[in-house]
């Protein structure tokens, strides 16, 4: 039997979202990565709500590759969580594999204050 690749992300996905979950105090960092841009929402799943969210089409001219753009990325929802109040949040790869843009984006976050 032959799983495509969006089968088995979503398997992930659903074993990883069995095991956390977001709060008012310690939002979700949920991260989506596309083939051109990549997301990243900051979710209180208690109210089911998004508290800040960010992504690649929020910077203004940017180059450099994807892996630079998750960076910065990282950078403005590290700046927009503390603005909000938010300093812990858990991380939610979303079934991707922590490697290269998923990576850089959670260290940028890091590095800009939040701390998962």
């Amino acid at each position: 039997m032959a799983f495509s690749k969006i089968a088995r992300r979503n398997k992930i996905k659903a074993r990883i979202r069995g095991k956390i979950s977001g709060t008012a105090e310690r939002p979700r960092m949920t991260v989506f990565r596309s083939n051109k841009q990549i997301y990243v929402q900051l979710v209180n799943d208690n109210e089911g709500k998004t508290l800040v969210a960010r992504s690649s089409k929020n910077l203004v001219d940017f180059s450099g590759n994807k892996v630079e753009q998750a960076a910065a990325v990282g950078k403005l929802i590290g700046a927009a969580a503390i603005e909000a109040g938010i300093t812990k949040v858990v991380f939610d790869r979303n079934g991707y594999l922590y490697h290269g843009r998923v990576e850089s984006l959670a260290n940028a976050a890091r590095e800009a204050g939040l701390i998962f």
